[in-house]
């Protein structure tokens, strides 16, 4: 296989097995409610290192195109450096975040067209930006090469290390008795890049995953983190919460700062970019 077949049977084994254990409860919009408020940040609050160095690309005449911008955690914070932000996200819940979201912080220059990326007609700027959005694609070739052609100057793609769907592993293994499938990360991105011609800086940067720090300071508090997130179904709960509560001593460490997770995994921000090739 080259590199976008093992790219494309990996989402393949993830969608496999998400049918087997979830069965076919699929939302029209899956990234809607509740789990589209989650992703919305203050555009207005202090930018951390890990935007920091995004921002440093960033110039005050571009127009910066956020693919699948979701509630614009990124894009709306990054508005007030740029001419103009256009979030392209197919997912409504997610619009109407961002779209409140702009709103409520007085935000003029960031607008939102709802539309699948590949489908999405007309759209160009300076620099793309896709954040967390790679995992989920499976025909990843056509992805990159639009993400190729639509910015003048240049392509930013954010992923995690351990990619975010994978972070409870441990638990998932405990819950349903198999091993998780994992999404394609930059293990199985590289190399496709790296087959269109494409040789991207690649910056580890330095915050983790600062809205997943919080620490349980009880034991109840600390298995209710672990029933959190769209890796458990919610009639498997009270499974979930015996198995935990039961191995509660192999998934947290007591320290003075509280329960820390031993499932969560060590992770850092990977920022992958390249100027573009479009004269």
């Amino acid at each position: 296989m080259n590199a976008a077949e093992t790219y494309a049977a990996c989402v393949d084994a993830v969608d496999a097995q998400n049918l087997r254990v979830y069965g076919e409860q699929r939302k029209a919009d899956p990234w809607g409610a509740p789990f589209a408020h989650t992703f919305r940040f203050d555009p207005c609050r202090e930018l951390d290192a890990n935007l920091e160095i995004i921002a440093s690309y960033v110039q005050p005449e571009d127009v910066l195109i956020d693919v699948g911008g979701g509630a614009g955690r990124l894009s709306l914070a990054l508005a007030r450096l740029c001419r103009e932000v256009i979030n392209v996200e197919p997912s409504p819940g997610m619009g109407e975040e961002f779209a409140a979201s702009s709103a409520e912080a007085g935000i003029t220059n960031a607008h939102l067209v709802q539309a699948n990326w590949l489908e999405a007609e007309g759209i160009k700027g300076d620099i793309a930006i896709s954040a967390d959005v790679v995992y989920f694609v499976r025909d990843i070739v056509p992805v990159i090469e639009k993400l190729e052609a639509a910015p003048r100057r240049r392509v930013m793609i954010t992923i995690w290390s351990v990619p975010p769907p994978y972070g409870p592993a441990k638990l998932f293994r405990l819950v349903y008795g198999e091993e998780q499938e994992v999404v394609p990360g930059h293990r199985q991105l590289l190399p496709v890049l790296w087959e269109l011609g494409i040789l991207p800086d690649i910056r580890v940067m330095p915050c983790p995953r600062r809205w997943d720090l919080e620490i349980p300071q009880t034991k109840e508090e600390a298995v209710e983190l672990a029933l959190q997130g769209r890796w458990l179904r919610p009639e498997d709960q009270p499974r979930a919460r015996r198995q935990i509560t039961a191995h509660f001593q192999e998934l947290f460490a007591h320290s003075p700062e509280g329960y820390r997770p031993l499932w969560q995994l060590d992770e850092r921000e990977l920022l992958i970019t390249w100027e573009t090739r479009r004269k």
